[in-house]
């Protein structure tokens, strides 16, 4: 790095925070600026421990898989610390372990995430560890074939896993072939096996720019600590316009529709959903509530005190709602004996015809508010939390005031819009059910018939809609 582009830079983001913290609320997660090669970062302060987190987030996630190559965003990531030009992927660890640091990155539907907590007094080799994996990854191939090798192996073992498996059918079918929320973090097998060492290259050329990226720093350092830190090892990285693919809307649901996975298991393995909303919606706080009260509450929630207390059917049964860039998903999952299954369906589907056409009760309402209110000091009462926070609340455009709106944007919602909600979201006519159990003792959802683009296998599955 020139020291003379260090100096200038420091002067200039100097007078610039000045005027910052004049006009700055008083109560903020932290301060917000940005390099001249576009890099947004947001710093707080935290003296408890001698400590320092960075955490980078790059906008680079499953959205950005290309077709018929899903993983390869997840995989980037994961080979980021595997080799760079200067160093091995032992060696990498090595100095890892010698500095008692963590280093690591990994994917996540929406972006990807390189992290590092380190010592304050070894803040340096650790930032040059950081600096080399972001910028100067190799993308070894044996490496490459070793890291595809143990996700292939995972797919293997995920079979075994009645959940996974309910999942993954579910994902397919709700956002359709061409969405890529329809495959794991992870990627595909197939997928996988299509990518080769230049496809790596080529992704993390084009996504991990700066202008593409929001770095939080927390921790032991002033201000002016920080500030220095990061025009030093992030100053020079070079900016390069990038253009985040379009991704193709999820196929409508027209009827229920359901999928029964043969498995020879004694508990059913049950999905119930629909298409839910993208975290921009205005409508994401009324869906938390309505959330918490039908089955996220836990012991508190209808679904739970319905389908398990009253009626013996299930030992958990929850509801929960995914909201990212693009709409997610929202689900009931529960599991149940193979004989009861189609009982525990009409349950579900009773409790969301309730909440669609019954207004909650104040007491609920006024749980769920408590608890939703509550527990967010809790996101941000460590040092890696407040790092993810700042990044996420970034991501998503939610102000750095964000933990302190909240309660408003939680307390001011009346019984009347979570029903409004619900009726906007909840659809007991137009699902998909994916049920993962023991055919031969099954109750009848669906005549034989293979998943869209699938061939039938050991796992015999239907797939129809329901009346």
């Amino acid at each position: 790095m020139k020291k003379t582009f260090v100096v200038f830079f420091l002067v200039i983001m100097m007078a610039a925070t000045a005027v910052a913290q004049e006009t700055a609320p008083s109560k903020v997660l932290g301060i917000r600026q940005q390099l001249p090669n576009g890099l947004v970062w947001l710093f707080s302060e935290q003296r408890s421990l001698p400590l320092v987190r960075f955490n980078l987030l790059i906008k680079a996630g499953v959205l950005c898989d290309p077709p018929g190559k899903a993983g390869l965003a997840n995989l980037t990531a994961l080979l980021l610390n595997q080799g760079t030009k200067s160093r091995t992927a032992s060696q990498i660890a090595q100095e890892v372990d010698f500095l008692g640091a963590k280093l690591g990155a990994s994917g996540s539907p929406d972006f990807a995430s390189v992290g590092l907590t380190v010592l304050k007094k070894d803040l340096e080799p650790g930032l040059d560890l950081l600096q080399d994996i972001l910028l100067n990854p190799v993308f070894n191939k044996d490496e490459i074939k070793r890291k595809v090798s143990q996700l292939q192996a995972s797919f293997k073992t995920d079979q075994d896993e009645p959940g996974i498996v309910a999942s993954r059918a579910f994902q397919r079918r709700i956002f359709g072939p061409n969405n890529p929320y329809a495959h794991p973090t992870k990627g595909t097998p197939a997928g996988l096996t299509a990518i080769d060492r230049q496809d790596l290259v080529n992704f993390h050329r084009k996504y991990y720019r700066p202008n593409n990226a929001i770095l939080t720093v927390v921790g032991d350092l002033s201000y002016e600590e920080a500030q220095e830190w990061v025009a030093k090892i992030f100053g020079e990285w070079q900016a390069e316009p990038v253009s985040l693919p379009e991704v193709p809307p999820p196929p409508r649901l027209t009827a229920a529709e359901a999928i029964v996975i043969d498995k020879d298991i004694t508990q059913a393995n049950i999905i119930w959903g629909n298409l839910g909303i993208a975290r921009n919606n205005p409508d994401f706080y009324a869906l938390q509530v309505l959330n918490y009260i039908l089955g996220g509450g836990g012991f508190s929630s209808r679904l739970l005190t319905n389908i398990r207390e009253k009626r013996g059917l299930v030992y958990y049964a929850g509801s929960n709602f995914v909201a990212g860039l693009e709409p997610g998903a929202f689900t009931i999952g529960l599991e149940t004996k193979n004989s009861s299954a189609k009982e525990a369906v009409t349950q579900i589907i009773q409790e969301v015809e309730k909440i669609r056409t019954q207004p909650v009760s104040t007491d609920e309402l006024e749980d769920a508010k408590s608890y939703l209110i509550g527990s967010f000091p809790s996101k941000m009462d460590s040092m890696a939390k407040r790092a993810a926070l700042l990044a996420y609340v970034e991501f998503y455009g939610l102000g750095l005031d964000y933990p302190w709106r909240y309660p408003s944007l939680i307390k001011d919602l009346t019984s009347a819009d979570i029903k409004k909600t619900a009726e906007k979201y909840l659809h007991p006519e137009t699902y998909l059910l994916v049920v993962v159990g023991n055919r031969s003792k099954l109750p009848e959802f669906a005549p034989p018939a293979p998943l869209p683009g699938e061939k039938e296998n050991k796992h015999d599955t239907a797939k129809k809609s329901l009346p």
